[in-house]
């Protein structure tokens, strides 16, 4: 029997685990309409940035007061200049709306920014706008040394709560690893009133130009190996949190997005995959996960969900310190011998890497 693969985000009943996360395929409608096609679940339009809202004009350089004085990378370039956004606030409703009426599956809002002001308002807005839930993408780059890492936590928690005040419909809040405690920081996003949580936020480091000596920006696609920092984080958060937890960066596989629903994962989401593959890539994930699933006999995803996490693993220790010694073990010296070797040529015996 084929496994039943639905599932349940944020309330919201979607036929599969595999979102459309917010990208440049989520930001026009008509790749919209082509990833409902393609089989997204539900999809994540592109962030509204506080910096959009607040200078509605799209020649504002976000180096100006808020980006230079509280994240010196603005200023210097690591973000682009406001007129390389595509849409401001009016637009980015209006597409919203637009397409809350043209699909039929979940189309989610997101709001990006990290100071409290005026442009959360926006988020009522976005629920007026048809949005079914609301993903809050806190993308703080904690720059100013003197500010203590409390102050940071406080700074989530105060902005999730002012965000939940506004709406009604669900809250999803994105966040980075970047805490020294992020499983205790996840349950007080939770109690601040996040209803789901998308682990975890790909903070995008900056490069230096060495033509022109400018910080600049660089965007590289994920890969797969980066996922598992969350596969971590989600299996040992999901027998201790009820809100509906989300794998984001590095899924690029059904075998990526089967190892997150057995973490613990409600839904995975990918961007990377589909701006490399096209949208029709949603497709070829969701077979290749059931085919995964049901070849082992499992019912439906609701079965398989944490049936590796942290308090069900046969050895919960592969989530902890005692992993790191035997991972290092494992790495055995004929795969040692496959990347690097001593050239006979070379009298000093120096070691050099394989041409493969």
């Amino acid at each position: 029997m084929k496994t039943d693969m639905t599932t349940t985000y944020l309330g919201l009943a979607l036929s599969h685990p595999v979102v459309a996360s917010a990208g440049p395929l989520t930001g026009r409608l008509d790749t919209l309409l082509e990833l409902e096609a393609a089989g997204a679940a539900a999809v994540v339009l592109p962030s509204l940035f506080e910096e959009q809202i607040e200078h509605e004009a799209l020649n504002v350089d976000l180096g100006l007061e808020y980006g230079a004085g509280y994240q010196p990378e603005a200023a210097s370039g690591y973000f682009p200049e406001l007129d390389d956004y595509k849409t401001g606030p009016d637009e980015y409703l209006n597409l919203l709306e637009r397409a809350s009426n043209a699909l039929s599956i979940p189309v989610i809002g997101s709001l990006n920014g990290v100071s409290s002001g005026g442009w959360t308002s926006y988020a009522r807005q976005i629920q007026d706008a048809g949005a079914a839930a609301l993903e809050l993408n806190i993308y703080l780059v904690a720059s100013d040394i003197t500010l203590p890492g409390t102050a940071v936590e406080d700074q989530y928690l105060h902005l999730v709560s002012e965000v939940k005040n506004i709406v009604t419909i669900p809250l999803s809040v994105k966040i980075g690893p970047y805490f020294s405690s992020p499983g205790h920081m996840a349950h007080r996003l939770v109690d601040a009133g996040a209803d789901g949580l998308v682990l975890f936020n790909r903070f995008y480091q900056p490069d230096i130009d060495l033509e022109d000596l400018t910080v600049s920006p660089n965007l590289i696609l994920s890969t797969s190996i980066e996922s598992r920092l969350a596969l971590r984080w989600i299996g040992i958060l999901r027998s201790t949190m009820k809100a509906s937890l989300a794998a984001t960066t590095g899924i690029h596989t059904g075998d990526d997005a089967v190892k997150m629903i057995l973490a613990g994962a409600d839904v995975t989401m990918m961007t990377s995959a589909l701006l490399k593959h096209g949208p029709y890539h949603i497709a070829e994930v969701v077979a290749e996960m059931t085919q995964w699933f049901t070849e082992r006999q499992y019912n439906s995803v609701k079965q398989a969900r944490g049936s590796v996490s942290y308090t069900t693993a046969a050895d919960p220790t592969g989530y902890e310190r005692a992993n790191y010694m035997k991972t290092l073990k494992s790495y055995s010296p004929n795969a040692i011998s496959r990347f690097w070797l001593t050239d006979p040529a070379d009298e000093t015996g120096i070691v050099n890497r394989t041409s493969s």
